[in-house]
This record gives C-alpha cells, sequence and structure tokens, in this order.
C-alpha cells in the first residue's frame, strides 16, 4: 500500500514527469492533491500498469482529487533550456495551474528547483522533498505519473496521426529501432528534439520533414 502523505497536516502536491526520455513530442508534468488520509489501493507508479488501467485510474484520480492540473513544455523549449530543466518547468507549470495552493511538495526523482507561492505580496517558497521512485511509494506521487503519461500518450496520438511513419502511437517518441529507422528514412520533424542523440550514433541530425 502506497503511503498518503510526506508532509503530515499539510496540503500536499505530487508531482511528476513524463515523457523525458523521448527524441520527440513535448514533456509532460502533472501536480496532484489528494484529500487527507486518502486511500485507493489500485494506484500505483503508471509505467507498471497497463494503458487501459491508466486511462480509467485517470477518470477516478481526476473525480477524487482536491485538485490537479497538466503542465507542458515544447520540444523547441527543450532544446533551448535541456530536459532536466524542461521537466522541472513542466511541473511548475502544473502547480501554478491547481485551484487549490500547495503548503508542500514531493517530486518523484532526485532534482527538482524551488517552487514559490505570493503571500501577502512576497514570494515564500514551498517546502519540498525529492523521492527516488516515489511514484512506486507515495500515492500522489502515483497519480501525477498517470495523468502526466496518460495525457501525453493522447498528445501523441494526435501526433502519429500527422506522422503515422516514425510509429508514435506505438512507441510514443522513445527511441526504438523503428523510429530511428523512420528518421534515417525521412528525416526529422518540427516535433524531433534537435539537441537530442536522435539517431543515436552520437551525431545531431537537423534536417527537418517538409
Amino acid at each position: 500500500m502506497l503511503e498518503s502523505h510526506y508532509y503530515q497536516g499539510k496540503v500536499e502536491a505530487g508531482c511528476d514527469e513524463a515523457g523525458r526520455g523521448c527524441l520527440a513530442g513535448s514533456v509532460y508534468a502533472a501536480a496532484v492533491i489528494l484529500p487527507e488520509d486518502y486511500q485507493n489501493e489500485e494506484l500505483n507508479d503508471s509505467k507498471q500498469l497497463t494503458d487501459k488501467r491508466r486511462k480509467e485510474l485517470r477518470k477516478i484520480i481526476e473525480r477524487d482529487a482536491v485538485a490537479w492540473a497538466v503542465g507542458v513544455v515544447t520540444p523547441d523549449e527543450i532544446d533551448r533550456i535541456n530536459i532536466l530543466n524542461a521537466s522541472i518547468l513542466a511541473m511548475h507549470r502544473a502547480l501554478d495551474q491547481l485551484k487549490v495552493r500547495p503548503e508542500a511538495i514531493i517530486v518523484d526523482g532526485n532534482r527538482f528547483k524551488p517552487y514559490h507561492t505570493v503571500v501577502d505580496g512576497s514570494a515564500v517558497d514551498i517546502p519540498y522533498t525529492t523521492i527516488v521512485k516515489g511514484d512506486g511509494k507515495y500515492l500522489s506521487i502515483a497519480a501525477a505519473s498517470i495523468l502526466a503519461k496518460t495525457y501525453r500518450d493522447d498528445y501523441m496520438d494526435q501526433l502519429a496521426l500527422e506522422y503515422p511513419q516514425y510509429d508514435w502511437k506505438q512507441n510514443k517518441g522513445y527511441p526504438t529501432k523503428k523510429h530511428r529507422e523512420a528518421v534515417r528514412e525521412y528525416g526529422i520533424t518540427p516535433f524531433h528534439r534537435k539537441t537530442f542523440n536522435i539517431l543515436g550514433d552520437g551525431q545531431l541530425s537537423l534536417d527537418f520533414q517538409d
């Protein structure tokens, strides 16, 4: 059973991202505030769930959460600021959209940057804790991982309609053999991350598909 809260007695938001290791597409992140003492035995790291179950749980999370939001950082932004900063920015953007202000934040992984809110006209940093494999330890992070993953998957499925040759419907932009073979044949799209080693050969490919 995953834990309900890390910070006891505080309004706590869990954060996670999806798409950090992809060659194409935006990076997505979610922030979720669950009710105090919330329990759901089905919630787990999104990678441990089937696509069907993730979609079912997304509806439950959105129904039960005190507040939830999704933040997005585009491929162009990723190329400008790097994927680590982009992942953190996506989490900050998700936090910005929460209808309830968190008093504490827990984040999957080991990297984050201070996030602040405005109190009486002054910026106040909200306490945060990074938790390695937190999506398998805390319910709100698991919930955030499911939202980030499912919303990003929907986005990549839409892009796959426009660019079917890259197999994004299946690989969601990750560096599979079929994805890289398509890049070799057709070049890259405007949605590829041009600062990434797209072909896996140590070289950057900057050839756009028309």
